[in-house]
């Protein structure tokens, strides 16, 4: 009997873009089952909160069977063990991005050492696209419909809409 292959694709998902969805499906392609992490704890002041973010990411994967999304606070490293998984995707816009995850990656070997990272890249027409850059689009009043779902955009209109 065969050990199912477990990856975790954690990230703080404010909100998720079609590039996230873009390694999301992909990686689902590479392992039995993908865990989404969506983080709740935080530097970053976020648009969504934990839950919000945990819905709006399980929309994008309704009909997949082995796409899960959960949210998580804490070290991600004991999340990944507790799930028992042996992967980490990341994902990988630019060359600006690498230093910093191989840091990351680096440091969770150290902290996890079966725990490998598979980093992925982006469809080319996502490769500038992040959380970030739609939420200050969304916020000067610009059209996000190209970067993220229809439900996403709905909510990022829904969530500037109040005071």
């Amino acid at each position: 009997m065969s050990k199912n292959r477990i990856a975790v694709y954690p990230g703080t998902f404010d909100p998720i873009t079609l590039g996230h969805e873009d390694i999301v499906h992909r990686a689902a392609n590479l392992f039995d089952e993908l865990i989404v992490a969506v983080a709740g704890s935080t530097n970053k002041n976020t648009l969504f909160s934990l839950e919000e973010r945990v819905e709006l990411a399980k929309s994008g994967f309704k009909k997949a069977s082995n796409i899960k999304v959960m949210g998580f606070s804490g070290l991600l490293m004991q999340f990944v063990q507790d799930q028992g998984a042996q992967m980490v995707i990341r994902g990988l816009r630019a060359a600006s991005d690498f230093e910093y995850e191989f840091q990351l990656a680096g440091m969770n070997r150290k902290l996890y050492p079966k725990l490998e990272t598979l980093f992925l890249t982006p469809a080319e027409q996502y490769m500038f696209v992040s959380s970030s850059l739609v939420r200050e689009v969304a916020k000067l009043g610009g059209d996000v419909h190209q970067f993220v779902s229809s439900t996403v955009e709905d909510a990022i209109l829904e969530k500037l809409k109040q005071p």
